[in-house]
């Protein structure tokens, strides 16, 4: 059974959804605010350091555990549909990855459409990756990470990565991956009203800012569409009570159909990226717990 913190925050998601129904809709300006401010209550942990970087031209920081190892890295790709977030918003999901997995957390604050719209994010995400490499960070010792567009994204930059010919990741962390901004899922639809807060015409228009005139069945911006042979292995969370159910289900079909090793958990009465909760609701600390005790699996 659900939480009551989980609860409670699914009731007051949902109202806000509903809220929004009788509202003009919000501009990119103030839905960008709106995340910032739905995050600044969230401080990381006292036993994170918090480090401004920039990896080649991208901006971003470092989230680093005041005690551990730190020889693993994370590389995160924030979500917020390609044209919200940044590394404030995601910096208690990060600093609480860094704890799980007791590794260094490098978010990247890549440029956001429609300003640059697709491919930016995705040549910021790969730029980054190859700084951590520039930098003397062992491939086998880094781990991809994203939430949401950050999740797709990560794929997305995998299979660049993989095409130039470069040393990839040891494994890669997909938390609600949106893989298909075609919007083809049944998950779309079946799940609408299950979803507590996201819909499928506000996914739609968000696909419609970043991808401008391009396919949204680009297998760039759209990976599940993709070649997924030869990528590290995947853990892929979602909630089953989200819109994009069938984003990370058919992604990971989709990998283990070309020998790519996908792990896919699905999480009742979760909603998309439940986990940026987790000093709330104890569901999603338990899942941020499993993605740490995964990266030391697959990083020792």
């Amino acid at each position: 059974m659900a939480s009551q913190e989980s609860q409670h925050i699914r009731a007051v998601l949902r109202s806000q959804k509903e809220a929004a129904k009788n509202h003009p809709p919000l501009s990119i300006a103030q839905q960008r605010q709106g995340l910032e401010s739905l995050s600044r209550g969230l401080p990381p942990d006292a036993g994170i350091a918090v480090r401004s970087a920039t990896a080649g031209t991208v901006p971003g920081e470092w989230l680093i555990p005041s005690e551990g190892t730190g020889s693993r890295v994370i590389l995160y790709l924030h979500g917020g549909a390609y044209y919200m977030g940044s590394c404030s918003t995601h910096r208690d999901l990060a600093g609480r990855l860094a704890l799980a997995s007791d590794s260094r957390v490098l978010v990247t604050g890549y440029r956001l459409a429609p300003e640059w719209p697709f491919p930016a994010a995705l040549d910021d995400a790969v730029l980054a990756y190859q700084y951590l490499l520039d930098s003397g960070v062992p491939h086998e010792r880094i781990v991809v990470a994203g939430d949401s567009a950050g999740g797709g994204l990560a794929v997305s930059a995998l299979v660049s990565l993989r095409d130039r010919g470069t040393d990839l990741p040891r494994a890669a962390v997909l938390m609600s991956p949106w893989t298909d901004l075609a919007g083809t899922g049944d998950s779309m639809e079946t799940r609408s009203e299950a979803d507590p807060w996201l819909d499928p015409e506000g996914i739609r228009a968000g696909a419609r800012i970043y991808l401008g005139n391009a396919d949204p069945k680009n297998p760039l911006a759209s990976p599940l569409y993709a070649d997924l042979h030869g990528l590290p292995p995947m853990l892929i969370q979602v909630g089953r009570d989200e819109c994009l159910l069938d984003d990370s289900a058919r992604l990971a079909e989709r990998a283990r159909d070309q020998g790519t090793d996908a792990t896919v958990t699905v999480w009742d009465g979760m909603w998309h990226v439940f986990q940026a909760f987790a000093a709330q609701v104890p569901e999603a600390q338990k899942a941020v717990n499993e993605i740490g005790e995964w990266v030391r699996f697959q990083v020792p």
